[in-house]
């Protein structure tokens, strides 16, 4: 250490002469010509400072070694205790004196500094000439009338001079034993933080440092890295995928069993304790003391490997030029990658140290160690990382080393952060570029952070540091921190190789995709490099653009060399544009798509998004200052970034954690854009959806109530036209109503940024939704309407039926009145006549008879040619009922020549070679690329017995099925377009079914290579005629109701019983009439009660019961989960076959459920309101009736229309005739006899049974079947697992579903074998496989780019997970022989169950659903 001290006062500057000879182009100590400078000095006097001299190893090096000036500020006689300190501390000492002279104050300072044995050194300011040595070691110097230069030469001199002989060396530390002196890192604190790091570094510290991982982290090493490689190739699967996959699966559980037997080292148990144990002050002393001790221990080793490195690269550079290919250069290569492997292992810092907390609870997360109710150790891991998250500590997002992020660790640690500040929302700012270029150091600088920069490392890997944003800033932006991710430098040395281009696109895919905005970092102005990056960088912004997210993006050039010029900083704009589109249309071919420039791909101002910056140093270091320039850059790039992030939301925390495992889970599948599913994005869809299902049932059940209020007015014929407009404006206050619930949910919710781009799409379907109500109750009125009109005649006879019918009535009953107190003799009596008058009555009317459907159909199938005795048979064994759901339709046909593989499988019995040959044979057909994948078949004989059993191949299996629900679909539209509702059934009817049914089975055989059978034709007629019966039925029984004059009047008997007996016991008029109200009162009540009860039930369903109550994904869940409780195979084929059937069965099934068992109570309490609410009303319009009568005069037709008119619209009295009670006029008491009836009829209600809701017209599972299946039910190309959007017609959006399942399952098998296919689509999306996306198809299409192949593959998203979904897995292998037996295949071969796969229970395959539903 050479000190500079003055004695007295001086013109000269001290501090400005020491600058001289430290830099000369730089301030190194503040003094009194700097500008800002005063005179008085308040601050600096008795401050000593200190500043190191950092040779290069250049020859122009002031000095040859390291050395430290010591300023002393201010009068050094004034301040004695300092001055005495450095005196005592310095290798050389420097003091400057106004005078030489005797008799000063000084004199006694000098004489004594003279005598000892410190190398002295005095600049005199009134003596002249050079230097000059007084005796050994002591030289004398004059200032007089001498440049700041001369002197300062004269000076290094002496000083090199000096340092080269004997001198005592100087240690910073040493400084602390000095008596007086107060050092900061004494603090108790810092001493506590100090002693436990200490602790910590001598485990380690006599170790050979390349061997510190392997011991004390062993967790990140080789079983990290195996683990990496495996879970990589488990997303490239060749061959038997299912099984290989299960192999890996089982491997990678391995490594996570040997990481945790390896996890509990010494070093890890301290460190964690540390965390734990010191308090958030000493932590940070703790740290801080572990990073410095670390760095000590590596810095040395690190540069003899760099060193031994660099020569080993040289000598190999020299033997590659001379072209030598000797033993000598494959040792010296082997020995650079011993070399680069040993670096690997010697890096070592405190960013390892959590690497290996991550890894260690990675690694118990997995196999689920901990046991119930115990915290064990590694449980905290996350809290405590999310601690020093908080606090400002950089965590590792991608573990640089691996190329791999551990999503465990990352999604909990997240979690916790989450935990202590709240789901908050924070602005990701990510930053690439190129290795060493700066990155960090801007970033440190920009925010204040604390990413590492040149340990003698760079940063390896990807970074995240959280910034909070301070109270005065927070109010002016949308988010409470900014969260920097820094990444590991692009084209890194280390990475060298084939693999660098491959990762340097992983790496910035990731960050550009975590990013709001993305800084890229250019450093100098090498074009090739340049080129390099920016075609890295494009081709991330456009994957992002592909899978809809939108980052900015903030261009950085760094180390500009003339930043000041204007014009060429406008060139250089104007080169990177050209490069940006250039590059663009580069990774326009390769990502396929249409883009022309770089502005098309992302929103870019060339003019505002690129910044220049200085270079961070003026001049060469290590003695080089740094750059004002540069901080002025930051701050402006600062403020870019800023302004930028001002007009953004920023992302929740929780999305951030969604967002890591989105983007790292499509990396690993390769093709990225067609393996992303954006987590977060598909939440908020599925909230949307559910929003939307209670927003159209919200529409459904006004609608339902205004048909219930006119259905009974039209059916009694009060009301003959039902206009759109009236419709409308009845659901007018209910639609604007929701029109303004949907716009405050999109406008409000806390994903309305997410939910802006469904916006447009949804309020149109919600208009179309309410169009298509008013539509759909129009067309259900208008064929009521419909069939009014067509009973028209039987109207006429009603009122002429029912007057004469009252009129005989009490004739009879006055006839009879001697026997009026016998009920049963007066029912006899009544009987005995009531046949009387009805043949009487309907003397001129013929019945309408019952339909016998069976006798038509074998009389029309008779007629057709087909032989009774087949009938007959088909009818017997009822195979038909399931016609479109058969597993194999082989018994139907008859081929119409063998197939060419067949015949040569004949022959190979007789030639093996040829038989081998025959089996080597690819069909380019849709499952020929089974072959080319495995690579083996069986036995020729095998093929043969095989073939011979099972002669339809797969497609023409579902060309079969898909023609059986065409004609099914054709015939039931051409039935249904019959009006028997109205003029009754013909048996022509089914006659052109039967003959339709013939011609499409001829018109199918034809070109094919097989003729069907006729017991298909049969068994197709009868399938048609079955699905065809119950709307026949139904319909009929309608036309007979409405028509048949001996149907009306036997509903009539009971009614006009009662109106006898009153007679009979001499009622009057008013009673006799009340009970005829009381009856028409009793019919409307119970219906309008039940199908209010209906519509309630429903609702009530639709808003609490669990599978009811979501979205349709939900819906299918619980569909799912209740066919494995039930475990029925039927029901199972059923679904598999026709979904939507199953789904319908369902939800009858849990109504069912719901009202007559689970929630039996609730059910009969919402009918026991509606029948308060009814008998409510009607006492109402009894008492307003009455009470406007008794104002003014009125007959008995004026009362009953006032009546009526006060019960709507909720209850429709049937038309009264009052032709034979106008002497009728005490209303009063007419009143009182209707109540009392009315008491009966509430009580007759109140015990309405259940059963009668569920068979009214509005059944609640119908309701629920119309509100829940109206959505899309497309299937997927490859395992037909149907769509689970809400939506019907959805698009854009592309049909998805997370419950993918094996293609066998369908019945999907191997070309020429009967080989069940065991592989998910979700699995083979991410293999190197390939299919054909036709039976016909000449090219076979990689899995990975199926949306490339047709329309029905494009239109679908099916990500790639690896097919963790135990559902399928444990059907598979519970079903294994049912599902052989349906479809006549075998799991065998490629087709072998996995042993895993039977591990699976039920409980583990219904708890897999749920996890599939929360992904």
């Amino acid at each position: 250490m050479v000190s500079f001290f003055r004695l007295g006062s001086m013109s000269l500057s001290k501090s400005q002469l020491m600058n001289a000879l430290i830099n000369d182009r730089h301030n190194t100590f503040f003094h009194r010509n700097c500008p800002g400078s005063t005179k008085s000095r308040y601050l600096m006097d008795g401050m000593a400072e200190i500043a190191w001299y950092c040779p290069a190893g250049k020859p122009n090096d002031f000095f040859t070694d390291c050395i430290a000036f010591c300023n002393l500020h201010g009068d050094s006689l004034a301040i004695v205790k300092q001055r005495e300190i450095l005196t005592e501390m310095s290798s050389v000492i420097v003091v400057l004196v106004p005078t030489l002279e005797k008799n000063q104050e000084s004199t006694a300072v000098i004489s004594m500094l003279y005598k000892s044995l410190k190398p002295l050194i005095i600049l005199s300011a009134d003596s002249e000439g050079s230097a000059v040595q007084i005796k050994p070691q002591k030289y004398k110097l004059g200032l007089k009338e001498r440049s700041q230069s001369d002197v300062s030469e004269e000076l290094k001199k002496i000083i090199r001079s000096l340092l080269s002989g004997p001198h005592t060396s100087f240690q910073l530390e040493t400084m602390a034993n000095v008596s007086g002196v107060r050092v900061d890192e004494n603090e108790r604190l810092c001493q506590n933080g100090k002693s436990a790091a200490m602790k910590l570094v001598q485990m380690i510290e006599r170790m050979d440092i390349a061997k510190i991982k392997d011991r004390f982290l062993p967790c990140q090493g080789q079983l990290w890295y195996n683990w990496c490689k495996i879970n990589k190739e488990l997303h490239h699967l060749k061959g038997h995928i299912e099984k290989e996959k299960g192999q890996k699966s089982h491997q990678l559980m391995e490594l996570r069993q040997k990481q945790c037997d390896a996890s509990n080292s010494e070093l890890m148990r301290l460190f964690t304790q540390n965390l734990k144990r010191l308090p958030p002050k000493e932590r940070e002393y703790f740290l801080t003391w572990t990073q410095i001790l670390i760095d000590a221990l590596s810095t040395d080793d690190l540069s003899s490997i760099l060193q031994n490195y660099d020569e080993t690269w040289s000598e190999v550079l020299v033997l590659k030029r001379k072209h030598d290919k000797s033993a000598q250069l494959k040792y010296k290569q082997t020995k650079l990658e011993q070399l680069s492997k040993k670096l690997q292992s010697a890096t070592f810092g405190l960013e390892h140290i959590f690497r290996e907390m991550g890894q260690i609870y990675e690694a118990h997360k997995s196999l689920k160690k901990q046991s119930l109710g115990q915290q064990t150790e590694w449980t905290k891991y996350p809290e405590l990382a999310a601690d020093l998250m908080i606090s400002g500590h950089p965590m590792e997002l991608m573990d640089g080393d691996a190329g791999h992020v551990p999503l465990i660790w990352i999604s909990n640690l997240l979690q916790e952060v989450i935990k202590k500040l709240g789901d908050q929302r924070v602005f990701v700012l990510s930053v690439l570029g190129v290795q060493s270029s700066g990155k960090s150091t801007m970033l440190n600088a920009m925010f204040g952070l604390q990413f590492a920069v040149s340990a003698g490392r760079c940063t390896k890997g990807v970074y995240m540091q959280l910034v909070k944003l301070s109270e005065e800033i927070k109010k002016d932006y949308k988010f409470d921190y900014i969260l920097v991710v820094d990444t590991e430098g692009l084209r890194a040395l280390e990475l060298a190789g084939n693999a660098t281009l491959h990762h340097d696109n992983e790496l910035a895919t990731f960050v550009v995709g975590l990013g709001n905005m993305t800084l890229i970092n250019i450093f100098g102005e090498n074009p090739a490099e340049m080129q390099d990056v920016l075609q890295i960088v494009v081709q991330a912004f456009m994957r992002m653009k592909k899978v809809k997210l939108s980052p900015s993006c903030v261009f950085v050039h760094q180390n500009v060399t003339d930043i000041a010029a204007a014009e060429k900083n406008m060139d250089g704009k104007r080169r990177l544009q050209e490069k940006l589109d250039k590059m663009a249309q580069l990774a326009a071919k390769e990502e396929v798509c249409d883009v022309e420039c770089f502005s098309d791909v992302i929103a870019f101002d060339v003019q505002k998004d690129v910044k220049y910056f200085a270079q961070l140093w003026e001049g060469s270091p290590p003695m080089a200052p740094p750059n004002p320039g540069y901080s002025e850059s930051v701050q402006e790039l600062k403020s870019i970034i800023l302004s930028k992030a001002s007009q953004s939301t920023g992302i929740t925390l929780s999305h951030f954690s969604t967002k890591i495992q989105d983007l790292w889970n499509a990396l690993m599948n390769e093709h990225f854009v067609f393996s992303f599913k954006n987590t977060q994005e598909i939440a908020v869809y599925r909230k949307l959806e559910v929003q939307y299902g209670n927003w159209t049932w919200a529409l459904r059940s006004e609608m339902l109530n205004i048909e219930n209020q006119l259905y009974p007015r039209i059916e009694k014929g009060q009301l003959d036209k039902v206009e759109i407009s009236y419709l409308t404006k009845e659901m007018s206050k209910k639609y604007n109503e929701i029109s303004k619930t949907i716009v405050a949910y999109f406008e409000d919710d806390k994903d309305k940024e997410m939910l802006v781009q469904w916006r447009g799409r949804f309020e149109n379907k919600i208009k179309e939704f309410h169009e298509e109500l008013v539509k759909g109750v129009k067309r259900k009125l208008d064929e009521v309407i419909q069939q009014n009109n067509a009973r028209k005649m039987l109207d006429k006879k009603k009122t002429e039926f029912e007057n004469k019918l009252l009129q005989k009535s009490k004739e009879l009953a006055h006839r009879l009145k001697c026997i009026a107190a016998d009920d049963e003799e007066l029912k006899a009596q009544f009987s005995t006549v009531w046949s009387h008058w009805v043949k009487e009555l309907t003397s001129d009317t013929k019945p309408i008879e019952n339909i016998n459907l069976e006798e038509d159909q074998f009389v029309i199938l008779q007629d057709l040619g087909v032989e009774w005795g087949l009938i007959n048979e088909s009818k017997r064994n009822q195979r038909y009922k399931n016609l479109s759901e058969t597993g194999s339709y082989r018994d139907y046909i008859t081929q119409k020549k063998y197939q060419k593989l067949y015949e040569e499988s004949q022959q190979s019995q007789v030639n093996k070679k040829e038989a081998d040959k025959d089996t080597g044979g690819q069909s380019k057909t849709f499952f020929g690329f089974f072959q080319q994948w495995f690579g083996t078949t069986s036995t020729i004989q095998h093929v043969e017995e095989r073939r011979s059993k099972n002669p339809v191949q797969y497609e023409e299996q579902e060309l079969i099925r898909s023609f059986i629900k065409n004609v099914e679909k054709e015939c039931l539209e051409a039935i249904k377009s019959k009006p028997v509702a109205t003029r009754g059934y013909r048996s022509t009817y089914l006659q052109e079914l039967a003959k339709n049914v013939k011609q499409r089975v001829t018109e199918f055989e034809s070109g094919r290579k097989f003729t069907f059978k006729k017991e298909f034709t049969v068994d197709l007629s009868l399938y048609v005629f079955d699905r065809a019966e119950g709307w026949l039925l139904h319909s009929h029984q309608i036309y007979k109701e409405n028509n048949d004059a001996l149907t009306y009047l036997d509903k009539k008997k009971n009614e006009y019983y009662n109106i006898f007996r009153s007679f009979c016991k001499g009622s009057s008029s008013a009673v006799v009439f009340g009970e005829i109200i009381r009856e028409k009162l009793k019919v409307s009540a119970v219906e309008a009660v039940c199908n209010k009860t209906g519509v309630d039930i429903a609702g009530e369903m639709k808003c609490s019961f669990p599978a009811f109550s979501g979205n349709r994904l939900n819906l299918e869940k619980h569909v799912l989960a209740s066919l494995a409780e039930k475990e029925d195979f039927n029901r199972f084929i059923t679904y598999i076959r026709n979904p939507r059937t199953q789904v319908e069965a369902f939800i009858k099934e849990e109504v069912k459920k719901y009202m007559f068992r689970t929630q039996k109570g609730k059910a009969q309490t919402i009918l026991k309101k509606n029948v308060e609410d009814i008998t409510r009303l009607v006492s109402q319009a009894l008492f307003e009736a009455t009470e406007k009568f008794r104002k003014k005069k009125g007959d008995i037709e004026k009362w009953v229309e006032e009546f009526s008119s006060e019960l709507k619209p909720q209850l429709t009295l049937d038309t009264i005739s009052c032709q034979n009670f106008s002497d009728i006029n005490n209303f009063e008491f007419l009143k009182e006899e209707i109540e009392k009836g009315l008491k009966s009829i509430t009580t007759e209600m109140s015990k309405l049974s259940l059963e009668k809701v569920n068979d009214c017209r509005q059944k609640p599972g119908q309701i629920l079947i119309d509100q829940l299946c109206n959505c899309c039910w497309e299937r997927c190309p490859f395992c037909a697992a149907v769509c689970t959007n809400t939506l019907k017609d959805h698009g854009p959006d592309k049909h998805s579903v997370p419950f993918h399942r094996p293609s066998g399952i369908k019945g999907w098998h191997v070309r020429g074998k009967v080989d069940l296919v065991i592989d998910f689509c979700t699995t083979l999306v991410a293999s190197d496989r390939r299919f054909y996306p036709e039976s016909d198809s000449q090219e076979a299409v990689p899995y990975k780019q199926y949306p490339t192949a047709r329309e029905k593959y494009s239109s679908w998203s099916i990500t790639a997970d690896a097919s963790m979904l135990a559902y399928w897995k444990w059907f598979v292998c519970h079903f294994q022989k049912e599902l052989e037996d349906y479809y006549d295949l075998k799991f065998q071969g490629h087709g072998e169950i996995p042993q895993q796969w039977r591990n699976f229970t039920k409980k583990d395959a219904i708890e897999s659903l749920n996890e599939m539903c929360s992904l």
